[in-house]
């Protein structure tokens, strides 16, 4: 399997595959690299919808000649702990968020819940937010007031009275809970068509068999939310000689 950068070719491979209508998984077996290469590829560079060759080649060069260049420290850049490789983190926090767009988070939204999911508080005031991401303070409002109405984040005051946003473990027993009751919403429409479109024909019946298997995944996904809640509350077990 190749290394190293992608290059130009693939790139355009890459944009064939996407008019093409092709999924990631087979554009990067086409181009022998992984999937996540590919991801990666196209959710920096303008989405499935807006991604252009040249344009992505042209900015990749760009920000490696940036790289190249010596830069002081930013004093404002977040310092890492417990030894921590900063690129490492750098690079991680670009691929959760990646995979949370995948999910269908809009990109600053996205951008903001792994910046806050990687810091060992779960919590940032805005303008640590402005200052790790590098974006403006009416971004960051827009994106919180988004993940706020989905249950993503909560706001709190800390000791100097400063609004802190909050990621709370419980967020993902809520949102496998909401998925649960949206995909059983979903099986009783399913049902209504039935009726609707008389039993036994081949239309009723389909919905039917799509009312059994959601109801099915919706009972699943409750069931095992509520086995594994206690999950999300595990701490990291101490080792017998006490080191980090």
């Amino acid at each position: 399997m190749p290394g190293g950068r992608l290059t130009q070719q693939e790139r355009q491979q890459i944009a064939l595959g996407l008019a093409d209508g092709h999924a990631y998984a087979e554009i990067a077996r086409r181009l022998d690299r992984p999937t996540s290469t590919v991801t990666r590829e196209v959710m920096r560079n303008g989405g499935p919808a807006g991604y252009r060759a040249d344009l992505a080649h042209r900015a990749t060069e760009h920000r490696a000649h940036r790289r190249r260049q010596p830069a002081p420290r930013d004093p404002k850049a977040p310092a890492q702990t417990h030894g921590r490789d900063a690129e490492a983190v750098r690079q991680y926090e670009e691929t959760f968020t990646t995979v949370l767009m995948q999910a269908g988070t809009p990109k600053m939204m996205a951008r903001v819940l792994a910046c806050l999911y990687i810091t060992d508080t779960g919590s940032l005031t805005a303008s640590e937010l402005v200052d790790r991401l590098q974006v403006s303070p009416a971004s960051i409002s827009k994106a919180i007031a988004f993940l706020e109405g989905q249950g993503l984040v909560r706001r709190e005051r800390d000791e100097r009275r400063r609004e802190r946003y909050v990621v709370d473990n419980d967020v993902w027993y809520q949102s496998m809970m909401a998925s649960a009751r949206g995909t059983a919403q979903l099986a009783e429409t399913a049902r209504q068509g039935v009726g609707i479109l008389g039993p036994g024909t081949l239309a009723a019946t389909r919905l039917e068999n799509i009312a059994r298997f959601v109801d099915f995944v919706s009972e699943s996904i409750a069931r095992a939310a509520e086995q594994a809640r206690d999950v999300l509350y595990t701490k990291p077990e101490t080792p017998a000689d006490n080191t980090p």
